[in-house]
């Protein structure tokens, strides 16, 4: 008789790919970013809209998505999720012919919303296939999968639409005449549609081939053997641990899109060139990977998935205090820069294991109310709309390293999570 460990391996694999794309499809705004500060002339605070527009779909479509996915079932709804981002990457043609910011941002909502249907199915996918105390573990294989696209998608991405010759272009553009400077900008603008164009194209055929994957419904899984629902509870909201996480949730990726989308402008700050700064969103994500690694080399027989969280959370919270009181220049990996910036690229092994801790604890019990709690959690990936914003705000007010004060709040209710939160069984206080 085939083991249940054995049966969930084709469909785990199945979900790798999908969180390759989710990879691809989140980090490469880490290129897009100052690309479009630009091309569309844009401010600090402008710039980041792209983050907001992309995540800020999350917290419009989650709920909606998971009332999708019960109607059509989870495959149907992988498949839509895929066709909404095509669409979200075909926009970006006429966008890029008439040089239009806010079309770009239309094409990003679009993109995002289909990534909220896709990632309110899988998530619970991982979360369930397997054994309760090994979830951070399968998760962690799958943040591998996002994250070695990250590092790909920025690097690709720049390959393609930044030519060797750019630095000295991005510095005569702003002498140049109106009528020079606008031909140049539409001219910058326009390299982005080929890319988007396939990505369009690709996204569109996994759409189909998920369609007929042999990946089970998940009302086929025996979820409520994994989560046994609590006696008493009528809605989600008599779960603290679930809402605590969902905020939790929203200030881990908040922080961590942060770490990643403003590296580059941070590293240009320093006297780089966009040629050369370009890299350090894929040494944030490497770091990453090296916390995933070591969580799934160590948990759960070192160390448990919830040890780990608190360890990760208080790294966060050190690393983050450094970013902003951090000085001194260092010469490392043939970088001429401050300190600081190398204290952003660590946050990413900090941030490696919090949100596969976050999730099993936060799913934990839910019983019938596993999709609609998934659902909640993904309407915490807002944060990655927000929190970018305020980043942005206070590096026009201030500058860009004491702006990166916005991760300590976020960091110490991580930490408060971490070690009370997910406790929590009532709301008393």
């Amino acid at each position: 008789m085939e083991s249940s460990a054995s049966k969930n391996i084709f469909p785990l694999l199945i979900i790798c790919v999908v969180f390759f794309v989710f990879g691809f499809a989140t980090w490469i705004n880490a290129v897009l970013i100052p690309y479009f500060k630009i091309a569309c002339e844009l401010s600090n605070f402008q710039s980041y809209l792209v983050t907001f527009a992309f995540y800020i779909s999350y917290l419009v479509i989650s709920v909606p998505s998971s009332f999708l996915l019960k109607k059509i079932g989870f495959k149907k709804g992988m498949m839509t999720g895929f066709w909404i981002m095509a669409v979200g990457a075909f926009v970006f043609i006429p966008a890029a012919m008439i040089r239009s910011y806010y079309l770009f941002l239309l094409g990003l909502f679009i993109i995002g919303i289909g990534l909220a249907i896709l990632q309110t199915a899988a998530n619970p996918y991982v979360t369930i296939l397997g054994a309760q105390e090994r979830a951070a573990q399968r998760i962690s294989i799958m943040g591998i999968c996002n994250k070695t696209a990250g590092i790909i998608a920025p690097l690709l991405l720049a390959a393609v639409i930044i030519k060797p010759g750019d630095s000295q272009l991005f510095k005569e553009i702003q002498l140049m005449d109106p009528v020079h400077k606008s031909h140049a900008l539409d001219e910058l603008i326009k390299r982005v549609m080929l890319p988007y164009a396939f990505v369009g194209c690709v996204l569109t055929l996994l759409g189909v081939l998920i369609r007929f994957s042999p990946l089970p419904e998940i009302d086929k899984v025996a979820e409520n053997e994994v989560f046994t629902e609590e006696p008493g509870k009528t809605t989600i909201l008599h779960f603290p641990h679930l809402v605590l996480g969902a905020v939790a949730i929203f200030f881990h990726v908040g922080s961590q899109v942060i770490a990643v989308d403003t590296i580059i402008p941070y590293a240009q700050s320093m006297g780089m060139s966009l040629t050369e700064a370009k890299v350090f969103p894929s040494y944030t994500l490497f770091a990453t990977i090296c916390g995933y690694l070591s969580g799934i080399s160590l948990i759960p027989w070192a160390i448990s998935q919830k040890n780990t969280l608190r360890i990760c959370t208080l790294l966060g919270l050190l690393f983050s205090g450094l970013v902003v009181s951090g000085h001194g220049h260092v010469s490392f990996l043939g970088h001429q820069s401050d300190i600081s910036l190398w204290f952003i690229v660590v946050l990413g092994f900090a941030n490696s294991m919090i949100w596969a801790g976050i999730w099993p604890l936060a799913l934990n019990n839910l019983g019938r109310y596993l999709k609609v709690g998934a659902s909640l959690l993904i309407m915490g990936l807002c944060g990655n709309a927000i929190l970018p914003l305020f980043y942005g705000y206070l590096a026009d007010r201030f500058n860009l390293q004491h702006a990166y004060l916005v991760l300590l709040p976020c960091y110490c209710y991580l930490v408060f999570y971490a070690f009370y939160g997910h406790k929590a069984t009532k709301w008393t206080f």
